[in-house]
């Protein structure tokens, strides 16, 4: 990794290709960014180097790869549409590009590869019966992965809990818990009283990959570990870490309409997605960190409250400074008044 330093990054408008793209130009990293539309998409002063190209184009692939020490998957369809058609043929162009050159893949791993059989307490070398389609889809994914291992082609897959963070708009914090662009007035909650989860905040994500990747001598050809992240015993916890964020503390909470979910499942792809999820969040999933921590000895580990402002303020639910100003301005006026 030291050797060359050039990362390309696929899925880097997303939450955590972006965090891991970031924080690699902070590290001194060269990172190219594939995009079908870079001109839209690009900002100034980010650092990275953007290239026309799809990651469904074998030939795309493979050229903004040459010379990379580092490809990060991070590219999935949006709105899970079409992971049947998709998702497949992209980690398929990833491994020849990484054959190609000799690329390490980063490849974010989910939780929709274990089904019941594996809860509550997943290790990484738990069994892989997932129970939805997309499950399926990534266990396929992972076993071409294992399959490219045996000729050579390294690989490493940090898996971890419910993302949340300032760049995670397509996550159940998101879409499920808040609502972005508006002021938390209540919460809904997926799971249910008293069934543990477990969450990921992305920067502290991004960071745990990039210390594994700094530890190349050190991996196995195929790697794998789990983050512990933030684990919410009883489902309270990030309900009261929003309220104290929000300001609120007596913010409303209410039960995720899994009703709803069903009754639009078959004209909307997202509810339809989300209803599938819905075993995650009926009974504890807990990933235990054990092997990440024999080999970092620690996992980067940023505090709840921190991480929960950080992410509203992100999503546009809190207000900014000046409006905070504005507020409190117009509220000492009108005590004047009176």
């Amino acid at each position: 990794m030291e050797q060359q330093k050039t990362a390309l990054v696929l899925g880097a408008t997303g939450g955590i290709g972006g965090a891991v793209a970031r924080l690699l130009v902070a590290r001194g990293w060269r990172v190219r960014a594939l995009h079908r539309a870079p001109a839209q998409v690009q900002r100034s002063g980010d650092g990275f180097e953007w290239l026309h190209g799809d990651a469904m184009q074998r030939q795309d692939v493979v050229a903004a790869a040459q010379g990379a020490a580092l490809i990060v998957h991070a590219v999935n369809p949006p709105g899970y549409r079409d992971w049947d058609k998709l998702v497949l043929p992209m980690i398929d162009n990833t491994i020849a590009a990484a054959r190609a050159g000799g690329a390490r893949i980063l490849l974010p791993g989910t939780v929709y590869n274990f089904g019941p059989d594996a809860l509550p307490g997943i290790a990484e070398d738990a069994p892989q019966h997932p129970v939805t389609r997309k499950g399926a889809i990534r266990v396929a994914l992972e076993t071409r992965l294992q399959a490219a291992a045996a000729d050579g082609v390294r690989t490493l897959i940090v898996r971890a809990g419910d993302f949340f963070g300032p760049d995670a708009g397509n996550s159940w914090f998101a879409q499920g818990l808040v609502k972005p662009g508006l002021p938390v007035t209540a919460i809904s909650y997926p799971g249910r009283p008293g069934v543990g989860h477990q969450w990921a905040y992305l920067p502290d994500v991004a960071e745990t990959m990039l210390r594994l990747l700094e530890q190349e001598a050190r991996l196995d050809t195929f790697a794998c570990f789990h983050m512990a992240g933030h684990w919410d015993a009883d489902g309270t916890q990030m309900i009261a870490a929003i309220a104290r964020a929000a300001g609120r503390p007596s913010l409303r909470t209410h039960a995720f309409p899994w009703w709803l979910a069903t009754l639009a499942a078959p004209f909307v792809p997202l509810m339809r997605e989300m209803r599938e999820m819905a075993y995650l969040w009926r009974q504890p999933v807990r990933m235990p960190n054990a092997r990440l921590l024999e080999l970092l000895g620690h996992e980067p580990h940023t505090s709840l409250d921190v991480a929960v402002h950080a992410t509203l303020a992100g999503l546009g639910c809190l207000p900014t400074p000046s409006n905070a100003a504005d507020t409190a301005g117009a509220s000492s006026h009108a005590a004047a008044q009176r």
